[in-house]
């Protein structure tokens, strides 16, 4: 495939119940704020948390977009009473990052070389989208996390090749829900299996 015939776009079938942020500065607060005033709406009554909770996603959809985040997914499901935490990242990870040209199956061997968390999974998987990369961590904070997190993480990254380019895409989700980590890694699963290349 030459750069030609890369794609222009992808598409991800996400369930009902989450809110997409655009990363594009342009987008970006406008679809915060939107989220904000959705999660608060009938709520006058804590104009401070308000305030806090936009900030925090303010920071973090401008960290995200500083490396090359695409779009934020929050999920916006209930559990009853409870909204299920958890999030997409979408990342354009150019070549510049990964040397020129990285084959999947070395990309495999570097994740699994470099290690993470105990239970550090990575393992090549065939997508509709192109085979990929795929691992999958649970991460415990230290009692002295400074971004305040007490509750373990579970992440599972795809790392796909972009077509016709040696940049790949990553998807990154992440749910502190230890309790139900495998039925949300298996959510995750199948929005990665969702993922369309369009011209």
């Amino acid at each position: 495939m030459t750069p030609a015939d890369s794609p222009s776009d992808y598409q991800l079938l996400l369930p009902d119940g989450w809110f997409r942020i655009d990363l594009d500065p342009e987008r970006r607060e406008g679809a915060v704020d939107a989220l904000v005033e959705r999660q608060f709406r009938g709520i006058d009554d804590a104009p401070i948390i308000k305030q806090q909770v936009r900030d925090e996603l303010r920071g973090r959809a401008l960290e995200a977009y500083r490396n090359g985040g695409i779009e934020l997914y929050m999920s916006l499901q209930s559990a009853g009473a409870l909204t299920v935490p958890a999030s997409l990242l979408v990342t354009l990870v150019p070549q510049e990052s990964l040397g020129s040209g990285v084959p999947v199956d070395d990309l495999a061997g570097f994740l699994a070389e470099r290690g993470g968390p105990d239970g550090y999974q990575v393992t090549v998987e065939d997508l509709p989208a192109g085979s990929s990369v795929r691992t999958r961590a649970r991460t415990v904070p230290a009692a002295d996390d400074p971004s305040g997190g007490a509750l373990p993480v579970t992440s599972v990254d795809y790392h796909v090749p972009v077509p016709g380019s040696e940049a790949y895409l990553l998807l990154s989700f992440s749910t502190p829900l230890d309790p139900i980590a495998d039925a949300m890694a298996d959510l995750f699963d199948a929005v990665a299996l969702s993922l369309k290349w369009s011209a």
